[in-house]
């Protein structure tokens, strides 16, 4: 019996960014490496879409079915997948301080940058695997979101515009346990044209 899902398209890895191979603070081998697992959840993605086609829905259980595991390990594939092109995009700038509609919404919702990012930092050191800030569509504001896995506590009707790779892969090659310095090189990288294109063109105002 056919699925909703037999008629999916095989997608491809986006092209990684020159820029990103001369990051400051983040190497150019920590960058090919991570980029080649962004790779492998692209893979995986077209993999299980292709299983899901053809897989018997009377089949499903709670206990354990290949439509629940498959679909589990979806969710895991497609954050790898959507967590890293954000990751990706809005690096390669000259980090500092945000400015424009992106500036507003911080020192709206925190205080000031420096308020933000010392939160942002705090969530990045207590998530296992990804820290984000988003914008909250029901509540109308930024907050910074913890993540363990890449497909651990979303957060509904919440839209990612910031994310903060914590798994140790971002970072061991060059700081080995020392997160706290790869996250500060992070904000160093940002690319706040990046990012204020999004808020544009998710049309968020301040």
């Amino acid at each position: 019996m056919a699925t909703l899902a037999f008629n999916h398209e095989e997608i491809t890895a986006r092209e990684l960014k020159p820029v990103l191979l001369d990051l400051h603070g983040i190497s150019r081998e920590t960058v090919e490496a991570h980029y080649k697992l962004y790779e492998g959840y692209v893979n995986k993605r077209n993999e299980i879409m292709g299983k899901l086609a053809e897989i018997d829905l009377a089949s499903a259980n709670q206990v354990y079915s290949d439509v629940r595991a498959l679909k589990v390990e979806l969710s895991f594939a497609l954050g790898g997948i959507k967590n890293h092109e954000i990751y990706f995009e809005h690096l390669g700038g000259g980090g500092g301080d945000p400015d424009g509609a992106i500036r507003d919404l911080i020192v709206r919702d925190f205080g000031s940058a420096g308020d933000w990012r010392a939160d942002l930092k705090a969530t990045g050191m207590a998530g296992r695997g990804w820290a984000w800030t988003a914008y909250d569509w029901d509540e109308g504001k930024l907050f910074n979101y913890v993540g363990d896995a890449q497909n651990t506590f979303p957060i509904w009707n919440a839209t990612p515009l910031i994310a903060l790779d914590v798994y140790e892969h971002a970072y061991y090659l060059d700081y080995q346990t020392d997160r706290a310095s790869y996250i500060d090189a992070f904000f160093d990288n940002l690319d706040w044209d990046a990012v204020n294109a999004w808020v544009s063109g998710y049309q968020i105002t301040p």
